[in-house]
């Protein structure tokens, strides 16, 4: 039978707004949005180091969800950007506890797609007991090969074209370790070579990201302010392996035992092969695997718009 593909929900505005002091001088953005007494979720970004935008709030039915969106650590509207001080995976965990305490929430539902499914399984494997549910969308596992996969060999096989210009600003003799490479631009003293790297490493992304060309995001990729971010905290995370054990998701997924899920993945997605979702889907009883087989990773495709609309509206008739 044919049925209709779900749509955003019309555009809110937040009911309220945060700022959050935490560690090492981070100052954290944090907004709600739907019902002050509604099924509480929170929007992780992805990234790491990029933020929260305006259509993200629209992923969930403001009649019955308490949405809650905050940017992480040096991105979006948290303050300072770009900074890489104290900015590690298990300092944006705390930052979400914090915020659920200090919004009264008990329990919530966790969202989060590419990094954000990172950062969503990695809280969740770290405060089970605080999670109804995961909507995870384009699985990024954050292994060495995964980041090896993207910046070194293998995408550019796919995508040589836009390859090259990725590898443009790094000289031959560096681009064994393009990461590495990347990454003394990133934090050195040449705001130019810095600028510079960032909006290449930045593009680099937003091109691969979705199945067809989408101008909008990447233009959203090319915005000075979001590439500089974005750059500079996922070369420092990937410089320093996530601040995660190797394979830990995959490893400590047990943990997540009794927590449904609902997994969305591209099935032509360039940036975060669907391998890492089906080895999810694996190891994770509770999980529903659904492949989207006409997109690549970005969340703005129709088929995964569809399908995490779908999935928020099957979590508020389960946990309403």
């Amino acid at each position: 039978m044919y049925r209709c593909m779900q749509q955003l929900f019309p555009f809110v505005e937040p009911y309220k707004v945060h700022r959050l002091s935490v560690s090492d001088g981070h100052d954290l953005y944090v907004e709600e949005c739907g019902r002050a007494d509604g099924l509480p979720v929170i929007f992780v970004h992805g990234g790491p180091g990029a933020a929260c935008e305006r259509y993200h709030r629209q992923f969930f039915n403001p009649e019955i969800y308490r949405i809650v969106l905050f940017d992480q650590r040096g991105c979006g509207q948290s303050a300072p950007h770009a900074s890489l001080q104290g900015n590690t995976t298990q300092a944006l965990v705390s930052d979400m506890e914090i915020i659920r305490a200090v919004l009264g929430i008990d329990r919530w539902v966790v969202f989060g797609g590419s990094w954000g499914s990172t950062l969503g399984l990695v809280y969740a494997e770290t405060h089970p007991e605080k999670v109804l549910g995961l909507i995870l969308r384009g699985i990024f596992l954050c292994r060495s090969r995964d980041i090896q996969w993207f910046y070194q060999d293998g995408a550019s096989c796919l995508l040589p074209d836009q390859w090259q210009d990725f590898i443009q600003p790094i000289p031959e003799s560096e681009r064994g370790d393009m990461v590495s490479a990347y990454y003394r631009r990133l934090i050195g003293d040449d705001e130019i070579a810095m600028m510079s790297a960032a909006k290449a490493w930045s593009l680099w992304e937003g091109r691969a990201s979705t199945l067809l060309p989408k101008a909008a995001v990447v233009d959203h990729f090319g915005n000075p302010k979001t590439a500089l971010s974005l750059a500079r905290i996922e070369c420092h995370y990937f410089m320093n392996d996530s601040f995660l054990q190797p394979n830990q998701i995959l490893a400590n997924v047990s943990r997540l035992n009794g927590i449904p899920g609902i997994i969305i993945h591209g099935r032509y997605d360039v940036v975060c092969p669907l391998e890492q979702a089906w080895l999810l889907h694996q190891a994770w009883p509770q999980s529903r695997l659904e492949i989207i087989q006409d997109a690549g990773h970005s969340a703005t495709e129709p088929g995964i718009v569809d399908a995490l609309v779908t999935a928020t509206e099957q979590f508020a008739r389960r946990f309403r």
